[in-house]
């Protein structure tokens, strides 16, 4: 009771202060651009406008960074949706089903139950940050390096659920992912592995290899089976969808929002892993998993409403501890710096009017986000009727734009054009490339966190049986990835008895 009395006076103290209200909305606006073109994630937006919040009141600055990571993390799911390529990396598990609808003409149903379950999961994430920022920040502490690594392993599980109809494929792309990974610095000894000498790879460039495995890919197919300049002429049906279908997926959205938010409150752990855990998730307990990723609107909401509910969750470890749980949190660690606040327990007993000001302007921004989501549909989806010879050199474009921004590199466009290449034979070969994307982003995660843990238990690996978290995640991840061999040794017993 005495969260809600403060949720509402942090209402009243929102409307008081209009200016608060219109940074926000204008972020969510700068965030969706943002979003949309790729290689411009949320963490770049946020970075760029923490100069500008120098001697903002603290509310109005917070606020207009919160809005930016809400519509960065929204916006890469219309271009993944639209034209298959991710405008963020945690759009990567919405395109798997995202872009199959628009193929089948299904675009304006993906991108309404995308903004919807967005806006339901990043509101739940912001309900639990409220209520729940104790408790989950007392658990969240709870993982270390042992912990980190299991949750990286069930993360390497769910390639089993994302590799479409051949398990085997979708196995070797998340070998090669891994192999990718191993790429740059030892993240134990920072010695160069695999670099051949090119200070360049020191770090792995993940998003140019994303950008190009997705929008390249799409745009080398597009040339070769394009044979002429027509208009696609896609009937977009109406986008909002209707108050029954709400219902009838609400109890998803909430499910996802709530993985999400419990992701995003482990440091380390971002959006991107959010949106496959909830996306594997979705998959495991629904009646029609075989037909995921070839059009399910379920993939679609699971992935955006755990992406999304990452948001709120990312911020709970960030404001209760002092401990950033992604990127962006880490970013907005230095806004709450430069307001001379400092994160931690005392925050929420010293400035509870302030933070409590604060997530009503979050609620206040997603529901901003629904407007200018339905708002601006229609007219992103007439991209789709531009005629293919218009189209392609604009996705291209987009693309080299979006991979030169990263770090200013001709060398990035390179790997971006290289990786399209790559990317445009698996494709032809029917190997999925999701699972190669989250092997590089679970692959580092894993090793490091697995060396830390031998190094903490000097060699052992008795971590894996004595920490109950680490047991239980160790354990999903097994069953998750040996489900589909216990699956066909059931329905084999079963058969014999049949046949007996």
């Amino acid at each position: 009771m005495e969260n809600l009395t403060l949720l509402l006076q942090g209402f009243s103290h929102l409307f008081a202060n209009p200016t608060a209200l219109l940074f926000g909305i204008v972020s969510i606006c700068f965030g969706l651009i943002l979003g949309v073109l790729p290689g411009l994630t949320a963490t770049m937006g946020v970075a760029i406008l923490l100069p500008f919040t120098f001697g903002m009141e603290p509310v109005v600055a917070l606020l207009m960074l919160s809005g930016v990571f809400f519509g960065g993390i929204y916006g890469g799911s219309i271009t993944a949706i639209l034209i298959n390529i991710p405008g963020t990396p945690a759009a990567a598990a919405t395109a798997a089903d995202g872009f199959s609808l628009t193929q089948k003409g299904k675009a304006g149903q993906a991108l309404g139950f995308a903004t919807m379950a967005s806006v339901i999961g990043g509101l739940v994430s912001v309900i639990v940050l409220t209520f729940m920022s104790p408790i989950l920040a007392k658990f969240a502490l709870k993982f270390s390096a042992p912990e980190n690594f299991a949750l990286a392993l069930f993360g390497l599980s769910i390639i089993i659920g994302i590799s479409g109809k051949s398990i085997l494929k979708g196995l070797i792309a998340g070998m090669l992912g891994l192999l990718v990974s191993t790429i740059g610095l030892d993240p134990m000894t920072g010695y160069p592995r695999f670099t051949f000498g090119n200070n360049e790879l020191m770090t792995v460039p993940f998003i140019p290899v994303m950008i190009g495995l997705f929008a390249g890919s799409e745009v080398f197919k597009s040339i070769a089976e394009s044979n002429d300049i027509q208009r696609n002429h896609i009937q977009i049906p109406k986008i909002m969808p209707k108050l029954q279908e709400v219902k009838q997926y609400s109890p998803l959205m909430i499910k996802s929002g709530l993985i999400g938010s419990f992701i995003g409150s482990i440091p380390g752990a971002g959006a991107d892993i959010a949106a496959f855990v909830s996306y594997n998730e979705a998959k495991r307990f629904s009646k029609y998993k075989e037909k995921f990723g070839t059009g399910r609107i379920e993939g679609v909401i699971a992935a955006e409403a755990g992406s999304n509910g990452c948001t709120g969750g990312a911020m709970l470890p960030m404001l209760s501890l002092g401990i950033p749980g992604d990127a962006v949190t880490a970013v907005m660690l230095g806004a709450l710096t430069l307001q001379g606040l400092q994160p931690g327990p005392l925050l929420f007993a010293e400035h509870s009017e302030l933070l409590f000001t604060l997530f009503a302007g979050m609620f206040i921004c997603y529901i901003a986000l629904f407007v200018v989501g339905f708002s601006t549909l229609k007219y992103l989806v007439r991209i789709l009727s531009m005629p293919k010879a218009y189209l392609i050199p604009i996705i291209l474009t987009l693309c080299l734009v979006g991979t030169f921004a990263i770090n200013n590199t001709i060398f990035d466009i390179g790997v971006m054009l290289i990786a399209g290449i790559i990317g445009y034979f698996i494709r032809m070969r029917d190997f999925p490339v999701s699972p190669i994307v989250l092997a590089m982003i679970m692959g580092p995660m894993a090793e490091a966190n697995f060396r830390r843990a031998l190094a903490l238990h000097n060699g052992h690996l008795d971590f894996l049986y004595t920490r109950p978290i680490t047991l239980t995640l160790f354990v999903i991840a097994l069953l998750t990835l040996f489900f589909p061999l216990i699956k066909q040794l059931y329905q084999y017993i079963k058969r014999s008895e049949v046949n007996l």
